[in-house]
């Protein structure tokens, strides 16, 4: 199984998934050794193919660190922290948990959208 990391060490992604909050989006940062990639990815897919059909799953997409890098970068959009969290409890997601390397790092964090005048909408 992977290492799990908290992004912000002042508010943990399990505490977060406890916050009555949507939609909502979450960034989570990966880091795979290079070799690793490949199988890493597959096991990425098969955690997104269970997530996409769960309630409140919006959309997902996986980004690739340039220049020889091993970090992924995977962004979901849910409806909600609700519906992240049903999802990431369930008995089936958490044994897809257990395929990941132990060499894989994972520092998963939950994000709101914010309005900034000018510059983008909330």
């Amino acid at each position: 199984m992977a290492n799990f990391r908290d992004l912000d060490p002042s508010v943990g992604f399990r505490d977060q998934l406890q916050a009555q909050s949507g939609p909502i989006v979450l960034a989570n940062v990966m880091n795979v050794p290079p070799a690793e990639l490949g199988e890493q990815t597959k096991v990425w897919a098969a955690d997104a193919a269970f997530m996409r059909a769960q309630p409140g799953f919006i959309s997902t997409q996986l980004h690739r660190g340039i220049a020889g890098s091993g970090a992924l970068l995977n962004i979901a959009v849910w409806e909600s922290a609700a519906a992240l969290r049903a999802a990431f409890f369930t008995e089936e997601f958490q044994r897809q948990l257990a395929a990941y390397s132990p060499a894989v790092t994972v520092a998963p964090h939950i994000f709101e959208r914010v309005a900034v005048p000018g510059i983008c909408i909330a």
